[in-house]
């Protein structure tokens, strides 16, 4: 799926799938890998995101140095570094997902293979989306109340089904109901 931004009928910013899906794994992670390691599969359970998808994140987010990954038992996921000191910009970024306002994706070759006439103006608004984006870290973001709330009812939905899931006489009895 992607993401477009108008502005008076105007595209302004296209952001698909890949990077808001790595943004929300970033901050589940940021707000679950406090105590202990986070799998994709908790993850994948709480954000609904396919969990084939989130290896493919992941595998990215891990060369870009954002996450470690902890074998064995107990293994999972944590931040490679402290969440004030991972911006949003960089999640982005990290899963080549360009923050790109033009319609050339920056080359200046949007008319005959030339800058057109506002070019300069949409890279100016990819620059300022760019900068607003880094001057957003996972430490703002997990502090926020509603952020907080959200992961909580997140945490708990995800339990109850895991908890069917677990007791084949409860998936029965949600199919009878069904």
């Amino acid at each position: 799926m992607v993401i477009y931004l108008f502005f008076l009928g105007i595209l302004i910013v296209r952001l698909t799938t890949k990077g808001r899906y790595a943004v929300t794994a970033m901050l589940d992670l940021a707000f679950h890998s406090q105590i202990k390691p986070v799998t994709l599969t908790d993850i994948a359970a709480r954000q609904t995101i396919s969990l084939s998808y989130l290896e493919q994140l992941f595998a990215r987010l891990r060369r870009a140095n954002m996450v470690k990954g902890i074998r064995g038992p107990g293994g999972g996921y944590s931040l490679a570094g402290k969440p004030d000191e991972i911006n949003i910009a960089d999640i982005i970024a990290a899963v080549d997902e360009p923050i790109d306002a033009t319609k050339c994706g920056g080359e200046a070759n949007c008319q005959n293979e030339k800058a057109c006439l506002t070019h300069d103006l949409w890279m100016g608004l990819s620059d300022q989306i760019r900068d607003y984006l880094k001057g957003i870290t996972l430490a703002q973001l997990l502090e926020k109340h509603r952020i907080q709330e959200i992961s909580k009812r997140q945490e708990q939905d995800s339990q109850q089904v895991i908890e069917i899931h677990r007791h084949p006489e409860l998936m029965s009895n949600l199919n009878d109901i069904l």
